[in-house]
């Protein structure tokens, strides 16, 4: 049986540095790495910018194929965010996120100048994604901050944005993503945090579910931290998952 692409994406979620590296490493760093790509947000690279990222995340690993997600959620004016975008362009990031709160000319903004650097310095383009509802967030979270919306009915109006104003998928949570994949068609990407194989804990996310589930209602790819990071073994870890899903 042919292997499916692994659609998993490793979270390092944490400030320390060379912990980061050897997570990176352990999951990433062989000829056939146990992870589709790996993600750092936002706390990282307050803490150690495009420097950290080289170093926990150098070119020999980024050369088996492993992909990158750089998970800032950038929102602000559309002009501040077209230049938080062309100032990591060099990382060649496989994905970035921002928030569609932001709006469409905010978006537009973005995805034009992703696409303009990209051009400019001869390298692949990163696919935006969107910020719909946070997966920590319930309907009474979003009634607490004004909005009159189940979290779904909300996800899928700021997708629906998004796709109109030239980003390339969405975060969502599990289960948005069947709703999701029927309303914004099968190229676009959805990529979901609030993944737990069985047994493992929720932690701070109420809208979960497991990564064969997922990925069998069209998730793109899954995000995925704790339950490999603090793992005895990681790379074990993502290696069971990978297995599960016919990726190894």
């Amino acid at each position: 049986m042919q292997k499916r692409p692994n659609p998993v994406y490793c979270a390092i979620d944490t400030v320390d540095l060379p912990l980061a590296a050897r997570l990176i490493r352990s999951v990433a760093g062989s000829a056939t790495p146990t992870v589709g790509g790996i993600k750092l947000g936002l706390e990282f690279f307050l803490a150690h910018g495009a420097p950290g990222v080289r170093y926990a995340f150098p070119a020999p690993v980024r050369a088996t194929g492993t992909g990158f997600f750089l998970d800032l959620k950038l929102h602000d004016i559309p002009n501040t965010v077209a230049g938080g975008i062309r100032a990591v362009m060099e990382l060649e990031p496989t994905y970035i996120t921002i928030h569609t709160a932001g709006g469409a000319a905010m978006m537009k903004a973005a995805a034009e100048t992703a696409a303009a650097e990209a051009a400019r310095l001869g390298i692949s383009r990163p696919k935006l994604l969107g910020v719909t509802v946070l997966t920590s967030l319930d309907k009474s979270d979003l009634e607490a901050v004004g909005v009159p919306s189940d979290p779904g009915q909300q996800v899928l109006r700021l997708a629906a944005l998004a796709r109109a104003s030239g980003l390339d998928g969405v975060i969502c949570s599990p289960l948005e993503i069947a709703a999701l994949r029927r309303e914004c068609g099968g190229d676009f990407v959805l990529m979901v945090p609030g993944i737990r194989p069985a047994g493992a804990a929720t932690g701070d996310q109420k809208r979960v579910l497991t990564p064969a589930e997922a990925v069998a209602l069209g998730a793109t790819h899954l995000v995925i931290g704790r339950p490999i990071t603090e793992a005895a073994d990681p790379a074990v870890a993502a290696q069971a998952i990978a297995r599960d899903l016919g990726a190894l």
